[in-house]
């Protein structure tokens, strides 16, 4: 049987390369009893890929039925597919047939295999490896002979990295695997696919089949896809329905596409592993360069104030905030409140006495006065505990620093308290 009659026969619509290798796989393989893995996003048709290979079988006369792993909960699926016995957990009130043996000579479609329970994986690959299984509650083995065709959207390798997918079970699984394309690569068959679902549903609702514009095949061929066919197939349902005009624009198209952005796209992959925290981890370095600078920024402002003999003569309580702003920057702590400062009164130097010459003419005498900052703050410091008797708290106070930097002061200068 050539693939236009497959297409034909399961009303399959495309041309695309892809599809077609897939289907050729799936016909080849239909007429034995191989297992099948085939990978897919949602929504591009797994489903009829299984359909196709139990019809094609020697097992087309036998049962096939389909399992949703995902939508199974966890402590009924082992029930559900392999069957239990009375009394074997609450609400067994009779013993139940697993679908493993309502199927017998059949095929089962597993569906979203990638969401089945570690402890229930374990129990399938007992099942395609010996082709036996045991009730929920009965310690008795009991033989089947199904042929398991399995789907996922999700990276089953992955899976088996994190621990959350037997790697056994996915060599077992993917004897024979099938890539089903999805919609954005099968960009020719997009305008097909709509034709045929919107001939479809005008049939269906009896009612003209919509028609686009060039302009609007083209947002069909540029629009991403995300929910592949049967995303496809519910646009061209809700235009049917309510679109008034048959005739539609682009304009109209996109009132009925969900809207999407480029950043969409895959992002270009790094050689390198990638921590996830390293956008964090670059904010914090330049917010600490950023603090960094503003910091020398400080003390360069510091710097040039103090120099400026008439500034600190002006503003001794500006200073002393300076300083203590400073220091609290330099020793990581930060300053002490504004209102437990209190003005120094700074000794600005004296103008020199006169000094009366042999030749009787008054001439000042230039008096060679240091004035390096430190010195003169350890002198302030000084005379500040000697007023006090010693006392440091009094003595911060009155030279408007908090007490824990004239502390580290004593410290720096090395002075003994009095």
């Amino acid at each position: 049987m050539d693939l236009q009659s497959i297409k034909n026969r399961f009303n399959i619509i495309g041309n695309s390369p892809e599809l077609n290798y897939a289907l050729q796989v799936a016909v080849q393989v239909a007429n034995t009893d191989l297992t099948v893995l085939i990978i897919g996003d949602s929504g591009v048709g797994k489903e009829a890929f299984s359909s196709i290979i139990h019809s094609l079988s020697s097992r087309k006369h036998n049962p096939f039925i389909a399992v949703n792993c995902g939508a199974i909960p966890e402590g009924t699926i082992d029930s559900e597919l392999f069957g239990h016995e009375k009394g074997s957990f609450t609400g067994a009130v009779d013993a139940r047939k697993g679908y493993f043996e309502t199927v017998n000579g059949g095929t089962i479609f597993l569906d979203e295999i990638g969401e089945m329970p570690l402890g229930t994986q374990a129990r399938l690959l007992r099942v395609l490896e010996a082709g036996e299984y045991i009730r929920v509650g009965s310690s008795k083995v009991q033989k089947t002979d199904v042929r398991v065709i399995a789907a996922t959207n999700k990276d089953l390798l992955k899976l088996v990295e994190q621990n959350k997918f037997r790697e056994d079970l996915y060599y077992r699984l993917s004897t024979v695997p099938i890539r089903v394309p999805s919609l954005s690569s099968r960009k020719e068959d997009i305008v097909l696919l709509f034709r045929k679902f919107a001939a479809d549903f005008a049939d269906k609702y009896k009612t003209a089949s919509v028609q686009l514009d060039e302009d609007a095949k083209n947002l069909l061929l540029e629009y991403p896809w995300p929910g592949n066919i049967r995303e496809l197939k519910n646009i061209a349902e809700q235009i049917s329905v309510l679109s008034e005009n048959k005739q539609i624009s682009a304009r109209a198209l996109g009132r009925y596409l969900q809207p999407y952005s480029n950043n969409r796209l895959p992002a270009i992959s790094h050689a390198q592993p990638q921590n996830e925290f390293q956008n964090e981890r670059e904010i914090l370095y330049k917010l600490f360069f950023d603090m960094k600078k503003d910091v020398n920024e400080l003390k360069r402002m510091f710097l040039e104030v103090l120099q400026n003999p008439s500034v600190a003569a002006q503003n001794p309580s500006l200073i002393n905030e300076l300083k203590d702003l400073s220091n609290g920057h330099e020793s990581g702590y930060l300053p002490a409140p504004a209102t437990s400062y209190q003005p120094v009164q700074l000794s600005m130097p004296q103008p020199a006495a006169p000094v009366i010459m042999d030749n009787g003419i008054d001439e000042h005498e230039e008096i060679d006065e240091s004035l390096n900052i430190m010195e003169k703050e350890k002198e302030l410091i000084i005379k500040a505990l000697k007023k006090h008797k010693g006392k440091r708290k009094d003595a911060s106070l009155d030279l408007g620093i908090s007490e824990r930097t004239l502390y580290r002061k004593l410290k720096e200068y090395d002075i003994e308290e009095l």
